[in-house]
């Protein structure tokens, strides 16, 4: 019978991965479709993953699927392969990253959810499906001059402070699900004017385009294929780019460069900087911005406090994190009180 989890300590598979001059190429895809019994398709996917060497952060629900992933430059088109012997999934577009050192992820996670996206909608509501026009690179560049267009960024706070489209809206919440309301009271005095809604890869604006229009927004628009796409086009194409700094992405990379502006600053000395990180010590692991020169200075941490933790023996750690699993600030992304400075640089 096929493995179907990782047995191997993450420490090590990250080692691995850091080490390794693999050539892999990092993708991302998703797709709204129904799936009856996503546990069994779960199974399925990762059986003919893993021993592509696939690896990534994958959710599967009864609406559909949303994969962030890596594969080894010798086994794309047999993941494609794969990827077609589905039904639904064929030609399905996969949107590639814009900076990629082949370590975005370490281990191969297929998880059965409730939904791929928390978007704290009920579904059944609304015709999820009547989704926003979606834009071409050309389409959003041409809309987006238009006076009275809004541009939307659906994506959190932390997202946004290091790259976003110019003059785009970028509202000041640390999830999806918080957004969609907070969005629809900034412009429900604009429901006639044209609302463009951005993303990472698009999918979230699949849902929001339509919420949007289930609640009486006229004109709605989407940036097809998301930020990435829309990099990758105003590359190949040659066209203004409109997105300034960085594109923050979900894996190991923390974020790829779209432009070289840097819009941000370090969280601990206030100088330019983009770069996100995790703090060092275990028990905090905030996400937050860091330059080498901070990075030196705090070994990696947040915080002097976190400093000192790190300094201390493995054991001796473990013993502090006892019981205080609750006080990880993970998924604080970067709002803790230890944070000096934000904002733009």
């Amino acid at each position: 019978m096929a493995i179907l989890h990782n047995r191997v300590n993450k420490r090590i598979l990250k080692q691995r991965i850091r080490s390794s001059h693999d050539d892999r190429l990092t993708l991302s895809f998703y797709k709204y479709h129904t799936l009856k019994d996503p546990a069994a398709f779960r199974d399925k996917m990762f059986a003919t993953w893993a021993p592509l060497g696939v690896l990534g952060r994958i959710y599967v629900a009864h609406e559909g699927i949303n994969a962030q992933l890596s594969v080894p430059k010798e086994n794309v088109e047999a993941f494609k392969k794969s990827l077609d012997e589905t039904g639904f999934l064929k030609g399905v577009r996969l949107n590639i990253a814009i900076e990629d050192n082949g370590k975005s992820f370490f281990v191969l996670n297929v998880r059965v959810k409730r939904k791929i996206v928390a978007d704290g909608l009920r579904d059944e509501t609304f015709d999820a499906a009547d989704s926003g026009t979606h834009l071409s690179a050309t389409g959003f560049n041409e809309l987006s001059s238009k006076p009275g267009t809004i541009v939307v960024d659906m994506r959190n706070h932390y997202e946004s402070e290091v790259g976003h489209f110019r003059d785009a809206v970028c509202p000041d919440v640390d999830t999806f699900k918080e957004a969609l309301p907070v969005v629809e009271e900034l412009l429900k005095e604009k429901k006639e004017n044209n609302i463009i809604m951005y993303c990472t890869g698009g999918i979230r604006c699949e849902k929001a385009s339509a919420w949007m229009k289930h609640r009486g927004f006229k004109n709605v628009f989407q940036l097809d294929g998301g930020i990435i796409e829309y990099a990758r086009q105003v590359k190949e194409q040659g066209l203004e780019n409109k997105f300034i700094g960085k594109n923050f992405v979900f894996d190991e990379r923390l974020g790829e460069r779209i432009s070289p502006e840097i819009i941000s600053v370090c969280h601990q000395c206030g100088k330019p900087c983009d770069t996100h990180t995790n703090c060092k010590n275990d028990g905090c692991h905030l996400l937050f911005i860091q330059c080498e020169e901070c990075a030196a200075k705090y070994d990696g941490c947040c915080s002097e406090e976190c400093k000192s933790v790190v300094a201390l023996p493995k054991e001796q750690q473990k013993e502090l994190r006892k019981g205080k699993a609750q006080l990880r600030k993970i998924f604080r992304k970067g709002r803790s009180e230890k944070i000096q400075f934000k904002g733009n640089a």
